[in-house]
Formats: structure tokens, sequence, C-alpha cells
């Protein structure tokens, strides 16, 4: 079922090049090769995730019982926001860039990316952008406390932080930008002979609709958050009501990014999902032609649903109608998705090793969390469930089983390809258990919390959603120390024990990347590969 026949010794004479990776930090700090960078954007990823992790689970400690048991108010809601932030531009999203960087080449026989000293720049940004984020915690007045979303007036409250939170994003949305940039580049004009468009797997389709999505919307936003500081600093009135604004232009700004900025995240984590379940099904992917039209027609719909995230601020009822229906449609390319997959799985011969079972979680569990959006979606219902910990709940399944398990399953599914070596079998399976366990533990539940009526983003709250409070908190300190589990079996395939890999490493996968061999060589396909089989992705 391997997708291609390679003209030639293409994959293998590249590991007889005369040079090689230079040698100490002069490898890293000036990286072009796409492997080392898309390392350093995993690794990155990685330590963002527990940074803004342990931001969590510091909010969740407070939340275990009601009434202020550790931190105030202040500090509460700066953990909120810090949190946030760090998840969604410095887990989420360099984890995928990471991911594109690491195999997109691999997955179109180019010998490397388009661009790669500015893909070296686009990711030593990142660090720097994060390091002022970071330190607006010891500024006067604290980090920034009024959501990743920053509406105003609020956040013009924020203190010497402010100017820093605002310098940050704009690192944070330059670096997409020229990432997505690269990757555009790479995927158009360095594909291997005879790959088509039509032909491309799933996980580059999807990364390229991501990088369109990006260059649309990271300019949006740092158009929204660059008034917001002329607004501070230079005497503007963009948002300020006492100088002729309005507030609620911020919010429809920063929705036009926000609700494109969900499908960025999600999906690379559709990409990988559509390469794993073929693989463990035995079967090639049902329908890719409709996978690929239902990816762009998600995408296009992303632009004209923003205002789903506002029918509380006042909207007049067309409007509400318009983005009600417009909102309830992205279910139509979801569901041709969803189908997609498992008619993938039916009657195929699978079997459940740890990437398949990430895969799974990821479509039953992200499923949940569309549903509820489905919900979330209906004007007369959000009105009640509107700023509750139903939302929580909502964007947490979207996001932790949705994106997150769709990284994991991506590490346990190529970390063979890039390391040369197996990881624990039975150690990821028992990673993937507590991981499924407690995420439905600490998410589920706010379900309830918030058609209860609990409001978000409060530390303190009444005695009637103790018990639920409790059991979140639960699971979130479970989730939290299970993927110290994940780091240890990353580490043991880094340092090279566990079972060798082969080259095709699974039992006959489908793509350009289980032709060359394992450990990937540090250049690969220095001669462009022929297609010379008809792929399996048309």
């Amino acid at each position: 079922m391997s997708t291609a026949v390679l003209d030639g010794h293409a994959a293998d004479d590249s590991s007889e090049h005369d040079h090689g990776p230079a040698k100490g930090w002069r490898r890293w700090l000036y990286a072009t090769n796409h492997k080392d960078i898309g390392s350093m954007y995993l690794i990155f990823s990685l330590l963002m995730f527990f940074f803004g992790g342990s931001m969590a689970l510091v909010i969740r400690t407070e939340l275990f019982t009601p009434g202020l048991q550790f931190i105030d108010p202040a500090f509460f809601n700066q953990m909120t926001t810090m949190h946030a932030l760090i998840m969604v531009f410095g887990a989420v999203m360099p984890a995928f860039v990471g991911l594109a960087n690491w195999m997109i080449p691999l997955m179109i026989g180019a010998p490397d990316m388009a661009l790669p000293r500015m893909n070296n720049w686009s990711f030593w940004i990142l660090p720097v952008a994060f390091t002022i984020l970071a330190s607006t915690l010891f500024m006067p007045g604290g980090a920034p406390a009024s959501g990743w979303t920053m509406y105003p007036p609020l956040v013009l409250q924020t203190g010497d932080a402010f100017p820093f939170l605002i310098f940050s994003v704009h690192l944070m949305g330059i670096s997409s930008i020229m990432g997505a940039i690269n990757v555009i580049v790479t995927i158009i004009n360095m594909r291997a002979p005879d790959m088509s468009l039509l032909k491309m797997p799933m996980f580059v389709w999807t990364w390229l609709i991501t990088a369109y999505l990006l260059l649309a919307v990271m300019p949006v936003l740092a158009g929204g958050v660059t008034m917001l500081l002329t607004d501070q600093f230079f005497g503007t009135s963009f948002f300020l009501a006492a100088g002729g604004g309005d507030p609620v232009m911020f919010q429809h700004i920063f929705w036009f990014f926000g609700h494109p900025e969900v499908y960025i995240m999600i999906l690379p984590a559709f990409g990988v999902v559509s390469e794993i379940i073929p693989t463990f099904s035995r079967k090639p992917l049902f329908g890719h032609d409709s996978m690929v039209y239902a990816a762009s027609s998600i995408a296009f719909l992303s632009f004209i649903v923003w205002a789903h995230h506002m029918f509380t601020t006042g909207m007049p009822l067309t409007g509400q109608m318009f983005f009600m229906f417009s909102t309830l449609l992205i279910a139509v390319p979801t569901g041709v998705k969803v189908f997609n997959w498992m008619a993938t799985m039916w009657k195929g011969s699978m079997t459940f090793e740890t990437p398949m079972l990430f895969s799974l979680g990821f479509l039953f569990l992200f499923t949940i969390g569309g549903f509820s959006g489905l919900m979330l979606a209906i004007v007369p219902a959000d009105i009640q469930y509107h700023d509750s910990y139903f939302v929580v709940a909502h964007f947490h399944y979207v996001l932790v089983p949705g994106s997150i398990f769709g990284l994991m399953a991506a590490v346990y599914y190529w970390i063979p390809k890039w390391t040369g070596y197996f990881y624990n079998e039975r150690l990821g399976q028992i990673h993937f258990w507590l991981s499924t366990i407690f995420v439905n533990v600490t998410f589920f539940p706010m379900h309830f919390l918030g058609l209860a009526g609990m409001p978000r983003r409060i530390p303190d709250y009444s005695t009637q959603f103790a018990d639920f409070n409790s059991i979140a908190s639960i699971g979130a300190i479970g989730f939290g120390f299970s993927q110290l589990l994940f780091v240890y079996i990353v580490f043991q395939c880094v340092r090279k024990k566990g079972a060798v890999a082969t080259q095709e490493v699974w039992d006959n996968p489908q793509g350009l990347e289980w032709t060359v061999p394992s450990p990937a060589p540090y250049h690969t396909f220095d001669t462009p590969p022929k297609v010379t089989a008809e792929t399996a992705f048309s």
C-alpha cells in the first residue's frame, strides 16, 4: 500500500552527504535544516505546554473548594489570561508548526523548506516573545488580567505590562505569518514530480489551508491590538466610548481573527488523524477528495461566523439569525470528515497501537465538543450558556482531546521515523488511558456547572457548585501529572532506548516519508523523488 515508488535511490543517497549538522550550540542557533527547526518548535511547545499547564493547576487548586484559598482574585485573573495566551500561541500553534517543518518536506519529496533562513527567524522570535510575556508577571500591576480576548476597556487597565503584552502578541503574529508563507511556498513549488495537489497527503492539505488562514487573520489581530495601543498612549478613541469609540468594535475585530484561529488549531489535527486512521485500519482514506473540499469549506465558513461569540452584545435579530445559520452550516463539512474517518475504519483490519488510540479518542471526544458547539450556536440557548462554565467545557473538549490529542497521536506515529527507535507501547497505552480518563473527569462536569449557572473566570463560587468543582480539580491535577509520563516516553526514544524502527515503521503505511530510512537522514531527497505509482491519496 505504500503510495510511491522512488526513481532511483533519492532517499538513501542523502545519507552520503559530506556535510552534516554543525556541532554544539551553533547547530541550533543558526539552524536552517527543517528537521532541526521542527525539533526546536516541538521542544519549545512542550515547555510552554507545561508552563501554561502549571497555571491551569493554580486555577483548579484555587477552585477545589469554595472560598478564597491560596491566591487573590487579581492574580487568579492573571492566571486565566496567561494560561490561555500561552496554551494557544505557545503550545498548540508552535507544535503544529513543528510538525509541519518536520513532515511536510518528507511527505512531498522536498529537500527542505523553501525559505530556510526565514524558517530560523520565525522560530527564534518565539522564545523572545514568550520571555517578554512571562516577564509581565513580575511587573508593577502584574500580568494581563483581561482574558486572552483582551477586551477593552478592561485590558486598558492592565498597568505597566500593557505595552509588553501588545509587543509579544505582535512578535507571535510575525512568527506565525513567516511560518505560513514558508509552508505555502514549499507546498506549491517543491512537491515531487507527478504529485498533483489532489494527490497530496491530507496532513499537507490541511496545513496548506491553515497557512492561508494564518495569512488572512494574523494581520487583523495585529491591527486590533495596535488600535488598543494607540487608545492607551496616543489619544485615539477607537474603543473608548467617552471619546466616541465603540468597545464592541474590538470584539468584532478580535473574533474575525479568533474564530479562524480555532480552525488554525484544529485543521492540522484533522490532517494527522487522516494519516493515522488509514494506516491502522489498513485501508486507504475513504473519500480523500471530499475531505479536501470539506476542509476548504470549513476554512471559508470560518470567516463568516465570528459574531456567534457576540450574541449577547445587542446584535440585531437579522445579524443573530445570519450568524446562527452560518455557524450551524459548519456542521456539514465537519460531519463529512467524521463520517469519512468512520468509513475508513469500517471493515478494516484495525489494530490499536497508541497513535490509533489517540486518534480514536480525538474522534469521539472532539465530536462531543462539536455537539456542544452546535448548542452554543443557537441564539436563545447561547444567551443562557454565554460566559458560563458550559463554554469552558466546550472549548476545552475541542482543544484538549482535539488539538492536543492530535499532537500526541502525531508524536507517537512519527517519533520512530524521527529517532529510529520505537516508543514503549505499554507505557504509551497507559498514557492514553490516563489522559482520556482525566480529561473527561476534568471537563465533563463543567457542562453541568455551566447549565446550573456558574460563571467563568471567577475565583470563588457558592457551595451549590462545590462537588463538581472538586471533581474537575482532581481531574486536572491527574491530567497534568499524566503528561510527565509522555515526557519520559519521548525521552526514552531520543536516548535510543527501545526497539529499532524499520524504514516503514508500521505495517505498509502510506506516504513518501516511509520511503526514507529511520531515523530520517539529516538531508533527504537530494534528487526529487518521482512518484511513479498511482498514489493512494487520490
